[in-house]
């Protein structure tokens, strides 16, 4: 074993190798005994693909969208559930121009069905009995207001467009009973977000398609409900937080009962579109529920009876389709990559039916997740510690480890314990991990949730504190080399913790918000009144926005910072970063920027994810005075000494 300083280390992840391996399983559609699904492929540009497999099928598993076909839609800017399946045509949502396409079972290429134009869809149905799709529709085409969204019927004979339901801000889940005749779906409006507060509507379907006055099921302005669905016999379930916990209830002759009450999570923040966290076998419920890291299966019986728990060796569970006396889910552990399985619910037995990328890391040299739990000042908070993890090295005894803080995208998201590469890129080279679950996110109910009501920037900053110093005193990690990185959301709570707190010795920021005031007046209409819950209303709290816009207090900011940035980004635009670079630099602030030409919110193409997290580690390296094992391609810091880093912070 080799004796090397922490950060140093020589790391069989390349980022090149995390970057083209990095395919991820999406949406999941079931049709009879075929399994459709999305995978996302960096090495193809970020493309969406649709995979089929077909039990007893000697084809196995295969790809069946065409390139340059991309199955992505952006209703939301976020998407999901971007096809849909009919007798075995697949019908989807095109990333280029948003229009839905058919693509026939027997290979030909897809065609359209929907006309061009500035309309996005998603979350499809379909109505057989009237030959059409019920879905969401966005329409862009009043360029001098934000764009509509509704609930629309398209003709699966011309792509004829009928509006179903329209008036409200934002639509969701339109879902179709077992007969036809009742249609329900989700509503809100500004400025609530999908998890502050809905609405679940029902209505009569006549004869010819019309949508007849609804009725408002459950759901208010403090109660969140999502994942409505019909079981089998046309009973109507939902899932609402109306307890403080997202439990899942039946209507029965009117009235909601809870299934199984219990403090914990049966649904998540709706981010996208799709993704059931429960599904039926029979009139009994198959569910996902539990906290991040702790996600396990249960069938709840429709008589009441006790439920049953399934033990899996998993610790993030998602997206149910039950099917023939089995279960099929996105699973994933903390020491394997994301696959696709099936788990039998007679047996409770699982088997890995897909795994787009099966880890290419030895178990000698995964770092295990330690859920840890600490005290902040809004009360315990929590997160996931990954220990520098390598067999071929060690650092000298005297020697902590470098910490590298995460700050997860949402804010109102959560991080899980699902194996990462991109956090085992970081503890094989010698670094400790810290992947936070602050204040506001998801996955520990409702308070907990709401914690950050009012308080973003503060509360998940003084979290994000708090972990490292808890590691710091717990002597896991150095506290003179606290590093802080973050995404979207993440990259504020980064921004913020930077310039009003003396912590982290420097910081990443991927698409990150220094301006809350330019993210208010431009970001797209899906968060365009989501700050009025987390700072205050805008422009009557504009103090607010000053107050907690890093850009406006960048006298206080002195230490390194490196920004990635889409450069076709919607939801945090370009000028976000370039303004905060720009003030760095005159301020004579060690500052680097890696802009991405055709990246959005989120890389997506391999090149660019490579990029950066090779351009991460070298900035790290320069800042902390040590150089990492490989041949990094230099990136380009302003006002940073020629020597190595040891005079800088």
């Amino acid at each position: 074993m080799q004796t090397s300083p922490y950060g140093t280390w020589a790391s069989p992840l390349s980022a090149e190798l995390i970057a083209t391996a990095g395919r991820r399983i999406g949406d999941i559609v079931a049709e009879g005994d075929t399994l459709i699904w999305g995978e996302t492929r960096p090495s193809e540009g970020g493309r969406v693909t649709l995979m089929r497999r077909t039990a007893g099928s000697a084809l196995g598993t295969t790809a069946i969208l065409p390139a340059p076909f991309s199955a992505r839609t952006r209703v939301h800017e976020y998407g999901g559930a971007a096809f849909c399946v009919d007798a075995g045509t697949v019908i989807f949502s095109n990333m280029a121009d948003q229009r839905l396409y058919r693509l026939a079972a027997d290979g030909s290429a897809p065609t359209p069905l929907t006309a061009e134009g500035q309309q996005r869809y998603a979350d499809a149905v379909v109505d057989r009995a009237r030959n059409r799709l019920v879905c969401i529709r966005e329409d862009h085409s009043a360029n001098d207001h934000e764009p509509r969204n509704e609930i629309v019927a398209v003709d699966l004979a011309d792509g004829a467009i009928t509006v179903l339901v329209t008036g409200r801000d934002f639509y969701a889940s339109p879902r179709l009973a077992p007969t036809g005749d009742r249609l329900c779906w989700i509503e809100w409006d500004h400025p609530r977000m999908p998890w502050d507060g809905t609405r679940l509507c029902v209505a009569d379907v006549d004869a010819i398609g019309a949508i007849a006055i609804p009725s408002v099921i459950a759901g208010n302005d403090t109660e969140a409900v999502l994942a409505p669905q019909w079981s089998p016999a046309g009973v109507l379930h939902f899932v609402s937080d109306r307890t403080g916990w997202w439990n899942i209830y039946r209507l029965d002759q009117g009235k909601a009962h809870a299934l199984w009450p219990q403090p914990a999570e049966f649904g998540a923040p709706p981010w996208s579109f799709g993704g059931a966290p429960y599904g039926f076998d029979g009139e009994d419920v198959i569910s996902v529920f539990g906290r991040p890291g702790a996600r396990r299966l249960a069938r709840i019986p429709a008589d009441g009876s006790e439920p049953r728990i399934f033990e899996l060796a998993y610790a993030e569970l998602g997206s149910i389709h039950v099917a023939s006396g089995s279960v099929i889910l996105n699973a994933a552990s903390p020491s394997s990559q994301p696959a696709l399985i099936e788990v039998s619910l007679v047996t409770g037995d699982a088997n890995v039916l897909y795994q787009p990328g099966a880890s290419t890391l030895d178990p000698s040299f995964i770092s295990a997740p330690e859920a840890v739990t600490f005290p902040s000042t809004a009360g315990e908070a929590h997160a996931f510690y990954y220990a520098p993890r390598n067999p071929g090295f060690t650092a000298p005894t005297s020697e902590r480890p470098p910490l590298i803080v995460i700050s997860h995208g949402g804010p109102t998201g959560a991080t899980g314990s699902a194996y990462s590469s991109g956090i085992q890129f970081w503890t094989t080279r010698g670094f400790a991990v810290l992947d936070v679950n602050y204040g506001g996110s998801s996955g520990y109910g409702r308070a907990y949730r709401e914690r950050l009501n009012g308080q973003w920037g503060i509360v998940d900053v003084d979290d994000c504190i708090a972990g490292a110093r808890f590691l710091v005193a717990r002597g896991d990690v150095d506290g003179a080399r606290l590093l802080i990185r973050g995404g979207s959301a993440g990259g504020y709570t980064t921004l913020c913790a930077l310039t009003f707190h003396d912590v982290f010795r420097a910081g990443a920021s991927h698409y990150g918000i220094g301006d809350l005031e330019a993210l208010a007046k431009d970001t797209h209409k899906f968060e365009s009144r989501y700050l009025d819950g987390l700072v205050g209303p805008y422009p009557a709290r504009k103090d607010l926005y000053v107050a907690r816009s890093p850009i406006h207090h960048v006298d206080r900011l002195s230490c390194p910072m490196i920004f990635f940035q889409g450069l076709e980004d919607k939801v945090v635009p370009p000028a976000q970063a370039e303004t905060m670079v720009a003030a760095l630099r005159a301020k004579g602030v060690p500052v680097a920027y890696v802009p991405f030409e055709g990246e959005q919110h989120g890389f997506r193409k391999a090149e660019n994810i490579q990029r950066a997290l090779e351009a991460e580690l070298y900035f790290y390296g320069r800042v902390l005075g040590f150089t990492p094992d490989g041949d990094l391609p230099p990136v380009p810091i302003d006002n940073m000494p020629a020597e190595q880093g040891a005079q800088v912070g």
